[in-house]
Formats: structure tokens, C-alpha cells, sequence
């Protein structure tokens, strides 16, 4: 982890090691936290339709999923990352160690998803996650999963110098004695960002840090209710790491010495990209925006492509209209006897365009997340800006 050239010894200002810092009233800082809280609330009042949102849901994680495993080194790509997520949704893993990582990353996230959002972090739950993100990994393993390391380490090219394992478990206990700290509602964001830092502070593993601090983001992100109704993320704080990852380490580096300033500077860059993600991720509650700048086109692209037939593509946009289809409400798309829309049906299903919905097996809805629709949307995403620019060198996109 590259962050600054060694410039000697730290001075550090202990006092303030889990204060929120002091910030006047004008700062970007203050100005930032204060707009979240307006797009907080109108989250989850959009039109677009729940299954709709779900399928996006587990379409930016699998994206986030990279970004974290991108800013550690891997080198998988979107595309790479969709076709093995489609794979594994039809029962052919791959061993591969880069797509294992980032499987990791998403089991860890889907752990997080069916938490209790009210229940306290603990250091049960931090080793978990931990072991969830480094299991059967060699080159970014650790040897011993779930465990706070036992040996002193550095961090390459860094002023800060961890604590001493000695130290670990009882500065993991303040961690999260601050980590599930009652905070006031315009300190939330502030309160996650210092987490943040302080974690990789902290640094408790050998190996994995980075991760699961990403990780632990979002699971605080979660507990302050920064999720719709419905119980779609909000957002995933990786998509700020993601878009400057030079920035994001200069800026922890800022905060090493835990003094106010450097510590203000650091939440201010946390903040500044939480509130910047989430302003276009609240277009998409926008159903009419969704269809007429995403979804549409992807389809026009995917069928221009010779990835799906004229028919299919006009099949998607009914179930995307409709969210939950059956065999008859696809006519339109495949007239003609309804053994031969079976059959079209089956291909789809087959393809992975549509997937079969909750209410029982004669009833369908498209798949976004996986499948040959899913990299034509990445792509359109990209084309709006909604993608971290840490993905902008894949070479498919």
C-alpha cells in the first residue's frame, strides 16, 4: 500500500483518537454531511420497482466486489467478474484465485445484507469477515484467517507505524466501543469515515486489512439506516475508495497522526464522495430515467450485437415493465401457439435473461445481475458516470 514517502517519525495526538473532529459551521465537511441527510430521505420513495432494484443491488455489488479487490492489486476485469458470476449462478465454478477473491468480497457483503442492521459489531463479527474475505486465498491470504495478527508488521512507505500485536485485541475493544458509539444524526457519515481510518490504523490482521475495512464501512453504513424501506444499500462506501485510489490513501495517510486537522481533511474526503455517489445512485429510483437512459439502450446494444434475437430483446422490455411476468404477458413478443412461447421462454431462461421470480416457476422477471443483458448494462452504467474510475482501464468497457 502506497501512501507517502517517509518523512520520519509521527507525532501523535492520542487525546483525540476516537474524537469526532471540530469543524466550523461553513466547511465543505459540514455542507456534505448536512445534503446527505436531504438524499437519505428521499431514498426509497422512487418508482422503480423493487425486483428491479434488487437486480441492481446485486449488480453493484459484484461491481464493488472488484473495485475492493482492484484496489488491492487484482486485475480481474468487469467482464471476467460477470461471466464467473453467471457461471456460478449455473453450477461451474472457476478456481481461478482473482474471481475467488472478489466471491470472497460478496459472500462478506451478502453476510452483512442478512445481518440485523440494530445488532453491535463485535469481535466475533470482525474475525468472521475477515475470514469470509481472505478464505482459500494464497497470494492475498492470510494464514490465519480470523485471527488478529501475532507478529508487528509496517505498512510499505508509510510515516505510521501499527501498534504492537500485543496491543491488538485491546485496541480492536476501543475500536469497537467508538464503532457502536450512539452518534447524532449529522455526525453518522463522520463517525463511519473515522471508523474507517481508524481500523487500518489499527491494522488487527496480517494480511486483508483494506478489505475488511471496506467491509466494516458498509456494515456501519447499514446500522445507521442509510437503506430504503425496501432494504436496498443506499451505498457502497468502496465506490468512494475506488474513484481516486491515490487520494484515498493520501488522504488516510492525512489522518495518521489522528490530530483534528488531519483527521478533518480525511472525513471530508470520505463524505465529499459518499454524498457525489449517492446524488446518481437516487436517479435510478427514477423508473422513466432507468428505462430511457439504461435499460433500453442496453437492450438495443445487446440485440445489435447478435447476443439476443429481436424477439428476446422485446421479450426484456416487457418483463422490465412489468417486473413479474407470466407465459401469456409475453404474446406480444412471441406470438403464435403458446407451446412455441414455452419454448422461447426456455431459451431465455436457459441464456440467463430472464430467471425465474419469487411467486412460483410460471413466473419470470429479467435478469440484470447475470447473464448476457448484465455486461451491456455495465456498460451503459459506465456511460453515465455511475462507474468508480479505478474500472475505467478495463479494456471491455
Amino acid at each position: 500500500m502506497q501512501i507517502l514517502p517517509n518523512q520520519g517519525p509521527i507525532t501523535y495526538d492520542l487525546d483525540r483518537k476516537y474524537a469526532l473532529p471540530t469543524i466550523t459551521f461553513g466547511s465543505d465537511l459540514v455542507k456534505y454531511a448536512f445534503d446527505l441527510e436531504r438524499l437519505r430521505g428521499n431514498f426509497g420513495l422512487g418508482s422503480t420497482p423493487p425486483a428491479i432494484l434488487s437486480e441492481l443491488h446485486d449488480l453493484f455489488q459484484l461491481l464493488m466486489g472488484v473495485v475492493s479487490a482492484r484496489i488491492e492489486g487484482n486485475r480481474t476485469t468487469v467482464l471476467e467478474a460477470l461471466t464467473e458470476s453467471t457461471r456460478e449462478r449455473f453450477g461451474s465454478p472457476s478456481p481461478a484465485e482473482g474471481w475467488l477473491e472478489i466471491r470472497n468480497l460478496l459472500q462478506a457483503m451478502a453476510e452483512i445484507d442478512r445481518m440485523d442492521p440494530e445488532l453491535p459489531l463485535s469481535h466475533v463479527f470482525v474475525r468472521q469477515l475477515h475470514e469470509l474475505a481472505v478464505a482459500d486465498l494464497i497470494r492475498e491470504g492470510d494464514p490465519n484467517p480470523g485471527a488478529y495478527r501475532t507478529a508487528d508488521v509496517e505498512i510499505s512507505q508509510a510515516r505510521h507505524t501499527p501498534p504492537s500485536h500485543v496491543l491488538v485485541r485491546p485496541e480492536m475493544s476501543d475500536w469497537l466501543e467508538f464503532a457502536n458509539r450512539p452518534v447524532e444524526i449529522a455526525e453518522q457519515m463522520v463517525h463511519v469515515a473515522m471508523a474507517h481510518h481508524r481500523f487500518l490504523w489499527i491494522h488487527p490482521f496480517s494480511n486483508g486489512n483494506g478489505r475488511v475495512s471496506r467491509l466494516l464501512s458498509y456494515a456501519m453504513l447499514r446500522r445507521h439506516g442509510f437503506l430504503s424501506p425496501a432494504g436496498y444499500r443506499t451505498v457502497n462506501p468502496t465506490a468512494v475508495f475506488g474513484n481516486d485510489r491515490e487520494e484515498y490513501y493520501s488522504s488516510l495517510a492525512l489522518a495518521d497522526d489522528l490530530s483534528n486537522e488531519g483527521t478533518a481533511a480525511w472525513c471530508t474526503f470520505f463524505v465529499r464522495g459518499i454524498h457525489e455517489d449517492m446524488e446518481r445512485l437516487t436517479r435510478l429510483q427514477d423508473v422513466n430515467y432507468l428505462m430511457r437512459e439504461l435499460l433500453e439502450p442496453a437492450i438495443d446494444r445487446m440485440v445489435a450485437s447478435g447476443a439476443s434475437s429481436q424477439a428476446e430483446g422485446r421479450a426484456l422490455r416487457i418483463a422490465l415493465r412489468q417486473e413479474v411476468v407470466k407465459a401469456g404477458d409475453l404474446q406480444e413478443a412471441f406470438p403464435g401457439a403458446p407451446s412455441q412461447r414455452s419454448v422461447a421462454i426456455r431459451a431465455m431462461l436457459d441464456q440467463g435473461i430472464l430467471r425465474h421470480a419469487t411467486q412460483g416457476p410460471r413466473f419470470y422477471r429479467a435478469a440484470i445481475a447475470t447473464g448476457p443483458f448484465s455486461p451491456f448494462v455495465v456498460r451503459g452504467l459506465d456511460r453515465l458516470g455511475f462507474l468508480p474510475r479505478i474500472l475505467k482501464d478495463d479494456p471491455q468497457l
